[in-house]
């Protein structure tokens, strides 16, 4: 698998983390689902299908702590402001 020259290095590495594989660098695919071998061959090949899919997929970035931070800190700012706003009787003359 590793050697194929189809998919993108990065590609290949998140199907190896996907799927079970062995120390020859292949990707191991049980077919014994149906009674037959050409249906246990077809769902194999669907489900090898599938991985590869799952694996073009990029996965999400984490947000960094920075980010993250910065998020809680507006959220706090506009908690603030929102607050202010608040009808209170006390501060009302009349």
């Amino acid at each position: 698998m590793r050697a194929s020259h189809s998919l993108a290095p990065e590609v290949k590495e998140r199907l190896i983390c996907l799927a079970p594989h062995d120390r020859g660098w292949g990707v191991i695919i049980e077919g014994k689902r149906y009674r037959t071998q050409e249906q246990n061959r077809l769902d194999a090949l669907a489900r090898l299908v599938k991985l590869v899919q799952k694996a073009l997929e990029i996965p999400k970035a984490c947000p960094s702590v920075t980010s993250s931070a910065a998020r809680v800190d507006e959220k706090k700012r506009r908690g603030v402001i929102k607050r202010t706003r608040r009808y209170n009787p006390y501060n009302w003359e009349g």
